[in-house]
């Protein structure tokens, strides 16, 4: 049996005890606790083991103080060229400080959340649609400085704030692929004119070109026959005979060409001196050896002259 002083010591203990679990408070990694002294803050107990007055501090507010992620719902946002768009977004948050995020704002994720949807309105409702469609990461910075700066005297910093989608009307995204369809047309006829004035101007420098070269050649053919004419020239005036009989044989032979180059067979009279084209041609083998060092065609290679008949006159 335990007599009254037992009993006085056992009841301490217990006192004691609960005293001490009432007084020792844990905090968890990544969060902070506000203390409360009769309805007032105190302190605020930092990650580990702490000690507070049992039933004189309590633990007020517990504070998440990592990141946190917050969904923006869909929400439909007026342009200032009276397009209608829905637009969704998230947010990126942390406490910085416990008791500002307590005590300076109630329900704080609702006010973040209020916040950012009002600032979305408020950004992208001053921007044109196609400036709001081309421009989200200009939208993004926008936001984060605007909804951080309002943020900060909650203790809260805003990292980041990013729009996920974007959604137009349905008739105004197929008015917007029409628009799209034809400026790719434009550009393609822009550059399918530019190739065809390209090749014009190509097709010119090559005639251009070409007419210059066969200008040169003429050219050269004429100081050929400019050459042959004077080394004749200087063959008669030595009176060498052989330089008349090549000359004569010469235009013989070209007038003979042009009779006989058509396809029709002719039959063509010619006088009986004639005959002393033949004689002649000794005489221009001989005056083409000298004058271009250059041997007589080989026979065989001529084409076949045409039916000559002698004038019996």
């Amino acid at each position: 049996m335990f007599g009254g002083l037992d009993v006085i010591i056992i009841f301490l203990a217990i006192l004691v005890f609960a005293l001490l679990l009432a007084g020792i408070k844990t905090v968890p990694q990544g969060y902070n606790y506000t203390v409360e002294r009769f309805g007032r803050y105190t302190k605020t107990l930092t990650p580990g083991l702490n000690l507070i007055i049992p039933f004189i501090d309590r633990v007020g507010a517990r504070m998440n103080m990592m990141e946190q992620v917050l969904d923006v719902p869909t929400q439909e946002v007026i342009t200032k060229d009276n397009a209608i768009v829905a637009v969704d977004g998230v947010a990126f948050y942390q406490v910085l400080s416990a008791p500002q995020a307590a005590y300076q704002v109630s329900n704080l994720q609702n006010a973040i959340l209020n916040l950012t949807m009002t600032n979305i309105r408020t950004v992208m409702g001053s921007m044109d649609l196609d400036e709001l469609l081309s421009n989200r990461d200009a939208i993004n910075e926008r936001l984060l400085r605007v909804v951080d700066e309002a943020a900060h005297p909650w203790g809260i910093k805003v990292t980041r704030v990013e729009i996920k989608d974007i959604n137009p009307p349905a008739n105004l995204v197929e008015s917007m692929a029409r628009q799209m369809m034809a400026e790719r047309n434009k550009r393609a006829q822009i550059l399918e004119a530019e190739g065809l004035k390209q090749a014009q101007v190509l097709e010119a420098e090559g005639r251009k070109e070409a007419a210059f070269r066969d200008a040169e050649a003429r050219e050269r053919a004429a100081e050929a026959e400019a050459r042959a004419t004077q080394v004749v020239s200087e063959a008669i005036a030595k009176g060498d005979v052989q330089a008349i009989n090549y000359f004569v044989a010469q235009k013989y032979t070209e007038a003979l060409a042009k009779i006989g180059s058509s396809s029709n067979n002719k039959i063509v009279l010619m006088p009986m001196e004639a005959s002393s084209l033949i004689g002649s041609l000794g005489g221009i083998g001989a005056i083409a050896k000298e004058v271009f060092g250059e041997q007589p065609p080989a026979a065989g290679r001529s084409s076949r002259p045409p039916r000559i008949a002698p004038d019996q006159s």
